[in-house]
């Protein structure tokens, strides 16, 4: 991300985002990088999405038997509200964070996924 700063461009660090690690399928994450490269926009950026809808449905149908046997550790940043709020469900419900990613995939809005380029944006 970019600020003007007494009129000139300075590169800074977004605040508003931390890095998270967590365990998610390989073949999830690679259908996602397909989607996220025609789309223009990233992964994370694409289950942000996904999270977002997850949390105002306030409820999640997963069954924890089906879980896939392909995880790989998936390390990526997330708004910071978002992936907190995301904990707070997770452990309301009784899941792993891991489980509620891999579930909001199927909920994915394309449309309203930040633009590859949000990263450098001028604020």
């Amino acid at each position: 991300m970019w600020k003007v700063v007494k009129g000139k461009l300075v590169q800074t660090t977004d605040t508003s985002r931390v890095k998270f690690r967590t365990n998610i399928s390989k073949s999830l994450i690679e259908e996602l990088n397909q989607i996220a490269e025609e789309n223009g926009t990233h992964t994370n950026y694409l289950l942000e999405t996904g999270l977002t809808k997850v949390l105002k449905q306030d409820s999640i149908d997963f069954d924890k038997q089906t879980r896939p046997k392909d995880r790989v550790q998936y390390k990526t940043t997330y708004d910071k509200e978002l992936i907190e709020n995301v904990k707070e469900f997770a452990k309301k419900h009784q899941y792993n964070v891991n489980d509620v990613i891999e579930y909001s995939a199927k909920f994915i809005d394309i449309e309203n996924s930040k633009d590859h380029s949000y990263r450098y944006r001028v604020e």
